[in-house]
């Protein structure tokens, strides 16, 4: 009796126990948050562009302080764009100054590569030896076992991957706040990667990748999201939109942040469940995604954020940003004889805004004075020893600012000319000296017409050449009446002349743009042909060996013959010139079959000839099909 007692109470209280823990179950945090609301706010192509660091330190800790479950990310391209750069390597700025505002994860973008291998290996190391609270960086498709076994590639990817290894690189990575999941993963483009020539890196296919990292990640996390940072963009070409082949392609992406192309959506792009946002350009926005556990995020709430002065700036950012520009005068614009805020003209003139720069064919005033200004920072490099130089070319992609009314300061030429790197390694691209033939200088301005419609970056801006256009014209035949005018830069004179197809010319261009002039070939499949040359005529191979130097051996930044130009001007100011266009490059509109058919040249008649052919199979084949139908007809 006494043994059943005994039961019974340990039944009872086990009982009591198990009520007490049913009771209590509420109180306890639910291993699933279905209904929770997070928050993502994000970025991309920033472009050292930390003068809006501060603002977007107040947004993240204001968001962060109404819900813990909020994540600031980044898709790629935070560096090359302001002076911060210059310290890139030496200081890692961007990154550093990421981690200080408070950024979860980033990716590598095209441009963080403008340094090369070497380059970004040397800014992580800087970002690590700092000892400050850093981002994680997540890319999931570069190849290193392709390069390790690139006898051109090793050396500089066993440093790389080094590097890599110690700051902690991954395929992805999962964050978790406020009892909320998210996985990230990183992904490099094909764009990107072409337009990272000189990276040192080999990529492997982006949608197989991602794939095979989104399975990883549902195979081996419970997270309750999974966002792709990617570096791959949108275009308005659907079949050249990555981001939304992307989305299409892979199943299991919730957001995509979609870096690389600079666009500015207000609305998102919805494909299937997966959302896919981008807040433009140099911090002119900040995104914010509101997803909910348990919800597609198709469903989510999407935001941009304008980063102008409404939004108060965080005095301890504020104070960072301020160190890191002294260290740029200390260890870049000295050796320059000039500093960060140095004024070097005055200008009254309304130049395109950057946002609208280049979006229209046809003359810019802004493309003309820095085409003008290569060469004038060659006649000063070489003085006495200075070539003519017959055709000076910048192309839409490496210009990255304009220049609003006032002073204008070092900083702002900086600005307007402020990627990559030289042989030796310090900021700003070098100019370099080439030769073209005339024909090859005729097909430069039937690029600039015909191809850059189709390929923004090839739309050029010259000093030296004058032609006129027909947008109506056949492609590859729609520039004619092509000159070279010496004339057409303030200060030089000369007259209008022909050009001799069979002669060599010189032509100065930065040397990202002339390595990408070399590529015209290629990618073409061998349609047009041009073939940068030394004065010999010889093919060139190597095009740091091209670099113009100074006196003192310096290379010639682009950005500095720049500087040197505007703070040449007579007065002080920017000459009323560049206030409208000179005819460097005229539109005409006639649909004529005079002006359609005025001055053929060869690939008029390549074209014409293909068509015509095609066209006359066509008709032999119906003629063919008429005759057999006839003759079946006659026989019945």
């Amino acid at each position: 009796m006494k043994k059943k007692s005994t039961v019974l109470r340990r039944s009872f209280i086990s009982v009591l126990c198990l009520v007490i823990i049913m009771s209590c179950l509420p109180l306890m945090p639910a291993a699933k948050t279905d209904g929770k609301q997070v928050t993502v706010l994000f970025t991309h192509d920033m472009h050292s562009h930390l003068e809006k660091f501060p603002k977007i330190k107040t947004i993240y800790d204001r968001e962060l302080a109404g819900n813990e479950a909020t994540w600031l990310v980044d898709a790629g391209d935070f560096s090359m764009g302001t002076p911060y750069q210059t310290i890139y390597t030496m200081e890692a700025s961007e990154l550093r100054m990421m981690g200080r505002v408070g950024f979860d994860v980033t990716t590598l973008g095209n441009h963080e590569f403008d340094y090369r291998a070497k380059g970004i290996t040397k800014m992580l190391n800087a970002a690590l030896d700092s000892g400050e609270r850093l981002p994680e960086i997540t890319i999931s498709n570069i190849d290193w076992n392709a390069m390790a076994a690139d006898s051109k590639l090793k050396d500089d990817a066993q440093g790389f991957r080094a590097a890599a290894d110690m700051f902690g690189f991954r395929d992805y990575t999962v964050i978790e706040k406020g009892g909320v999941r998210i996985a990230f993963f990183g992904i490099f483009g094909k764009e990107s990667d072409s337009y990272a020539p000189e990276s040192g890196t080999i990529f492997k296919d982006q949608i197989k990748t991602a794939q095979a990292t989104v399975d990883e990640i549902k195979k081996n996390t419970d997270a309750d999201f999974i966002v792709c940072l990617s570096h791959s963009g949108t275009n308005t070409d659907k079949s050249k939109s990555e981001d939304e082949i992307l989305a299409r392609e892979v199943d299991g992406i919730d957001v995509i942040i979609s870096g690389h192309s600079h666009t500015y959506m207000y609305e998102p792009v919805i494909i299937g469940n997966t959302l896919i946002g981008s807040c433009g350009q140099y911090n002119d926005n900040i995104g914010k995604i509101t997803l909910t556990v348990g919800r597609s995020a198709s469903e989510a709430q999407y935001k941009l954020m304008v980063l102008d002065d409404t939004v108060a700036d965080d005095a301890s950012i504020l104070e960072a940003n301020s160190r890191f520009r002294q260290l740029a005068d200390e260890e870049y614009f000295s050796s320059y004889g000039c500093r960060w805020d140095l004024p070097l003209t005055h200008n009254d003139v309304s130049f395109t805004p950057i946002d609208t720069f280049g979006q229209k064919q046809g003359e810019d005033t802004l493309g003309n004075m820095i085409a003008d200004s290569y060469i004038y920072g060659v006649m000063q490099a070489e003085g006495d020893e200075y070539e003519t130089v017959d055709l000076a070319v910048a192309p839409f992609g490496v210009i990255r600012g304009s220049f609003e009314t006032g002073d204008i300061t070092v900083a702002d030429a900086f600005n307007a000319l402020s990627l990559g790197t030289g042989r030796d390694g310090l900021a700003g691209y070098p100019l370099v000296s080439v030769y073209l033939t005339g024909k090859e200088l005729k097909l430069v301005a039937e690029i600039d017409i015909s191809i850059s419609p189709l390929m923004l970056p090839a739309r050029l801006y010259c000093s030296g050449l004058t032609y006129k256009y027909n947008e109506k014209r056949l492609i590859l035949n729609r520039a004619y009446d092509i000159m070279l005018d010496r004339a057409n830069m303030p200060g030089l004179d000369g007259a209008p002349e022909e050009i001799d197809d069979d002669r060599l010319y010189r032509v100065v261009a930065d040397l990202y743009s002339a390595q990408m002039l070399a590529e015209v070939n290629s990618m073409s499949k061998g349609l047009l042909s041009l073939v940068p040359k030394d004065r010999d005529g010889n093919k060139i191979t190597d095009y740091e060996e091209r670099i113009i130097r100074g006196g003192d051996g310096k290379e010639l930044k682009e950005w500095y013959a720049l500087a040197s130009y505007m703070n040449s001007f007579e007065g002080g100011a920017v000459p009323q010139y560049y206030a409208s266009r000179c005819g460097r490059k005229v539109e005409e509109t006639g649909s004529s079959p005079a002006a359609l058919l005025k001055s053929p040249n060869m690939y008029f008649w390549i074209i014409t000839a293909v068509c015509t052919s095609f066209l006359a199979i066509i008709v032999f084949i119906i003629i063919l099909i008429i005759r057999k139908v006839r003759k079946n007809w006659l026989r019945a």
